[in-house]
């Protein structure tokens, strides 16, 4: 199948290539947010600089839903969706440019490792989470703020609004775990250290839950985006409007269980393994701050009470773990006077700092 084939297979149709200054001032744009965003890595600003302008970039049609800009690694090419300003261009090639930095491929030319997703003839996985990865790069990139939005009924914090806020949301909570250091250094150059590292504070096992979950989530809202193309259209009404609908609600229906499952397994599993390891009293104020802090990082929804519960039985197992601490006698359970009045302080303080102003 010939590359004009496959693109248009994903229902991408070249009109242009782009002018040649268009391109040069792309690649210098990206080359300098990615150079004062992620000062660690030791880009080189001019052979970023040079690598980026080399790459082919056209001007084509993209579907509505889909990425306003896609890097096609079978030919090593930029797309612009047509009708994208210059400004618009630059902000959106940045997430396509770090696609283009992460590929590992074989002597054939072969894809074999994007970042955090590898490639073989019998699965890909990890693409949910290296897509979400890369948008976070992309956004701290170009200086995005965090804000508050709500998708699928789940209000929930992010720095990337308008593309993939659920896999973003869900990776910088595994960032919170781990450290960003090691998810960017895995980002972009294909390690395992964000893998190993997670793994270690949380378990393989769980690693593997989350990844698979995650690509799941991609795979879903990429359905989901078809589907309400389909009813956007002018022969779509009636019962056939009804059935796909339908669907699309079960969709996002199926997403939203998926998140809270992947974000209660996060949590649960950092939290969980590493309360095991608490042996002093600066153990336990870390492991409490800690905890406190994560509440800044997790969605929400109507009935969603799962962290909460967690937070205040986490609390309380805190005090225990304390009290043998301090007494150097095996964990002992509070009296319930003092479990009723710690417990009716942590609900007060957590449910009222958990309030979100959705937009």
């Amino acid at each position: 199948m010939s590359i004009e084939s496959e693109l248009r297979k994903d229902g991408i149709n070249v009109i242009m290539p782009l002018d040649t200054l268009s391109v040069n001032t792309i690649a210098r744009d990206t080359a300098e947010k990615l150079c004062k965003a992620f000062p660690e890595q030791n880009f080189i600003f001019q052979n970023l600089f040079i690598a980026l302008s080399r790459i082919p970039m056209y001007i084509a049609d993209i579907p509505k839903g889909f990425a306003e800009a896609t890097y096609f690694y079978k030919n090593s090419s930029m797309y612009f969706k047509n009708g994208l300003s210059l400004d618009e261009q630059e902000k959106f090639a940045v997430h396509e440019f770090i696609h283009y930095l992460q590929e590992i491929k074989d002597k054939k030319g072969h894809l074999i490792r994007l970042g955090l997703c590898d490639f073989d003839d019998i699965k890909v996985c990890g693409m949910g989470l290296n897509e979400g990865a890369v948008q976070l790069m992309a956004s701290k990139a170009i200086g995005s703020e965090e804000e508050i939005v709500k998708y699928y009924g789940i209000s929930l914090p992010t720095t990337s609004p308008n593309y993939y806020p659920i896999l973003c949301n869900l990776v910088s909570q595994m960032a919170y775990v781990t450290g960003t250091e090691t998810l960017y250094d895995s980002t972009f150059y294909g390690s395992d250290s964000f893998k190993k590292r997670f793994s270690e504070l949380c378990g393989l096992n769980n690693f593997l839950k989350i990844q698979n979950n995650l690509d799941k989530i991609l795979n879903i809202e990429e359905k989901a985006i078809i589907l309400n193309n389909k009813l956007m259209e002018d022969s779509c009404e009636g019962m056939k409007a009804q059935k796909i609908a339908r669907k699309v609600e079960q969709y996002k229906e199926k997403i939203k269980t998926l998140y809270f499952n992947t974000q209660d397994l996060i949590y649960s599993s950092y939290f969980n393994l590493q309360f095991n390891k608490i042996s002093t009293t600066a153990d336990i104020d870390d492991y409490r701050l800690r905890l406190y802090n994560y509440k800044n990082y997790i969605g929400i929804s109507e009935n969603y009470s799962t962290f909460n519960e967690f937070y205040i039985n986490k609390m309380i197992e805190l005090d225990n773990k304390y009290e043998s601490i301090m007494n150097n006698t095996s964990l002992v359970v509070a009296n319930n006077s003092k479990v009723f009045k710690f417990l009716r302080k942590i609900k007060s303080l957590l449910f009222g700092a958990s309030d979100y102003n959705v937009k």
